[in-house]
């Protein structure tokens, strides 16, 4: 099926979620990703950025959240008819918060487990090298148990698998989490430099600090009033 070209390869329209039938994380968001941009999505903990980004990839499901009302459309297409592992197959990559990595797997293993992303699409093969070259220390130690990395060498690695699977749109969930101020300023250039050169799009979800996504970039806040609404207690897995 031929997928159907917009101006955004993103748009989240006036969504709702909620969670256990009764918690509710999400009211009246929406947002948008034009092609070729970088938005980022900033607000304090608890304000809903990482359940608006599980609400874009179909990850709600996992911890008993669901969709109520409103719609998410990836490339003009309606998310809710896929399920998550053939949203990534369509291009659309999420890297969660928290380094999700194999541990009992090398570094190797860990990029080579994200080419399964690349089922049916013929005209498209893993480049090891481009993560490599982004992330230098990632092919140090490729040999290595990914347990063993650092913090920031994990997060690294889960950047990598995501960039393995060639997408079209990455949500990035604390991208900087665990990085040195360094290193986030070249995976911001690295990741500038592939967006041009690959023409793909990508959403990020921060914890606001003193520092913002960089210049260039749309920045949404979710505010306290318009769009954390909650009729009692915490989504599942938000800091408060």
């Amino acid at each position: 099926m031929t997928q159907k070209a917009t101006d955004h390869v993103l748009e989240v329209n006036n969504i709702e979620v909620i969670y256990n039938k009764v918690v509710q994380a999400l009211r009246g968001l929406s947002l948008a990703v034009p092609r070729g941009h970088i938005v980022a999505l900033l607000g304090s903990n608890g304000a809903g950025k990482s359940t608006t980004l599980k609400a874009v990839s179909g990850l709600l499901a996992l911890e008993d959240g669901a969709l109520e009302s409103g719609s998410i459309l990836f490339n003009g297409q309606s998310t809710a008819q896929y399920a998550p592992q053939q949203l990534v197959r369509r291009g659309l990559s999420h890297v969660m918060e928290g380094r999700r990595v194999f541990e009992d797997l090398t570094v190797e293993e860990n990029l080579v487990a994200a080419t399964y992303a690349l089922t049916g699409r013929k005209e498209a093969k893993p480049n090891f090298d481009l993560v490599y070259q982004y992330f230098p220390r990632l092919h140090e130690r490729r040999k290595g148990l990914a347990g063993y990395l650092s913090g920031g060498e994990q997060q690294m690695l889960a950047i990598g698998r995501a960039l393995i699977a060639q997408p079209e749109l990455i949500l990035l969930d604390e991208p900087s989490l665990g990085l040195s101020p360094k290193l986030v300023e070249d995976t911001v250039h690295h990741h500038r430099a592939h967006q041009r050169r690959a023409r793909y799009q990508h959403a990020a979800g921060r914890t606001e600090r003193h520092r913002g996504p960089g210049r260039g970039a749309q920045r949404l806040h979710h505010g306290e009033r318009q769009d954390r609404h909650r009729r009692h207690g915490r989504a599942p897995g938000e800091r408060p």
